[in-house]
């Protein structure tokens, strides 16, 4: 809970010309077992009053956070992301997130989350609301003309009267459209919803990182159904997740893996696995086999995270050890500054991916180490950018500025020449 380390996070960011940083978000103590309590971090703070304290002492890195579209209202979240759009003169962002877990919906007086497809159908209603509410003000609406005493053309001013399956929201939102007309959206899923949600609405989506055939064929898929929605393939960014543990030499960083795994509680990893496979592994032993009837159809969860461990889980001889074991190495990337650079060159050239979401096994010390030794590898092959050319989230990321709905499509304009891919958060 100390600003501090958030702002040299930020600053270090900045530093490594990361486009933007994002903050998780979670509206839940994880509670489900004990060790969520003992072992994990629960307490956080809420990110847009922690974002907006950094906008202030940052200027070009953007400023993305977590949003639930199952328990917020469209009004509120159009209003915040507005806010901090203007206030961080183009930085904003928002990660759209359905929810996945039971304890956030007891905390908004429901007994279980929402059925995963209702949870999807909302959001894409959600995001509809959202930006016909950015565009209450038309860009030129405000006149703040002192002589004659108008502050704004009413004739500029639009009310977004929504009715729908989900929300009934009258408008306008008292707030100006915002510097990037719409603040970056971004968006995590695997399962067929997901993509086709960020398809249709996200600017980047999220994915976990697998073989560079899965990498291609999610990238091919996501391209493919946003043209299905009238939408070019460089309108939606595929960003996987990458979770570096480097080292000065290979076997440094494989030694520090295993150490990341050996230095994991117990229990915390029964917990974890009882979590995700949503079965009751309290009472087994880390050194048994596990012997379940995969279905991934039965989660209500993240259904791409059941489908991996499933995967691992389908060879019998497994152990519960080995089976976290494997899901904390088939998420990270070992290797020397010089190897990551080199996955990283070959998913991009192989069109697996516009660029990555950096997450950091251990902080602050990951990032501190790839801001200073697998960025500048990435600079000297001329993938990623020496100093920033544009001061807007959507700058960097090449996306161009969304003209209001209320304004003919004709007069879009591009806020950056900066190349479309080649990205960093």
């Amino acid at each position: 809970m100390d600003l501090n380390y958030y702002v040299e996070f930020a600053r270090t960011a900045e530093r490594g010309k990361f486009d933007t940083i994002f903050l998780a978000d979670e509206l839940y103590v994880w509670d489900r077992f004990t060790s969520g309590i003992e072992h994990s971090s629960n307490v956080r703070p809420e990110p847009f009053v922690l974002l907006g304290a950094i906008a202030a002492v940052t200027r070009h890195i953007g400023l993305a956070a977590t949003l639930s579209t199952t328990y917020n209202e469209p009004y509120h979240v159009a209003r915040k992301l507005a806010t901090l759009d203007h206030l961080s003169n183009g930085r904003a962002a928002w990660n759209l997130v359905t929810s996945a877990s039971d304890e956030e919906a007891r905390n908004f007086g429901r007994d279980r989350n929402l059925d995963h497809a209702i949870r999807y159908e909302r959001a894409r209603e959600f995001v509809d609301v959202a930006r016909g509410l950015w565009d209450s003000w038309d860009d030129d609406a405000l006149l703040c003309d002192k002589q004659s005493g108008y502050f704004a053309d009413a004739s500029k001013l639009h009310t977004l009267y929504h009715q729908g399956k989900h929300f009934t929201v009258r408008g306008p939102l008292n707030i100006a459209r915002p510097p990037q007309g719409y603040p970056v959206l971004f968006q995590a899923g695997a399962s067929p919803a997901g993509r086709d949600l960020a398809a249709a609405t996200a600017d980047a989506v999220f994915t976990i990182a697998g073989s560079l055939a899965q990498a291609q064929e999610f990238y091919a898929d996501v391209k493919r159904r946003a043209r299905g929605y009238g939408r070019e393939p460089n309108d939606v960014k595929v960003l996987p997740m990458l979770v570096p543990v480097i080292g000065v030499t290979e076997q440094q960083a494989r030694d520090h893996a295993e150490e990341l795994v050996a230095l994991t509680p117990q229990r915390l990893a029964l917990d974890h696995l009882s979590h995700y496979l949503e079965i009751d592994l309290s009472a087994r032993d880390l050194d048994e086999p596990l012997d379940f009837q995969a279905d991934v159809n039965v989660t209500n969860q993240s259904k791409s995270i059941y489908a991996r461990l499933a995967a691992i889980a389908s060879d019998r001889s497994v152990t519960l050890r080995d089976l976290y074991r494997r899901m904390f190495l088939d998420r990270v990337q070992i290797g020397t500054p010089e190897q990551l650079a080199d996955y990283m060159q070959e998913r991009f050239d192989g069109e697996g991916a516009d660029g990555f979401v950096v997450f950091p096994a251990a902080m602050p010390d990951g990032l501190t180490d790839f801001v200073d030794l697998v960025v500048p590898e990435l600079q000297k092959r001329a993938l990623f950018r020496t100093e920033y050319t544009t001061d807007t989230l959507r700058g960097h990321l090449g996306l161009a500025w969304p003209p209001s709905s209320y304004v003919k499509a004709d007069s879009a304009r591009i806020v950056s020449a900066h190349p479309t891919r080649g990205c960093l958060m």
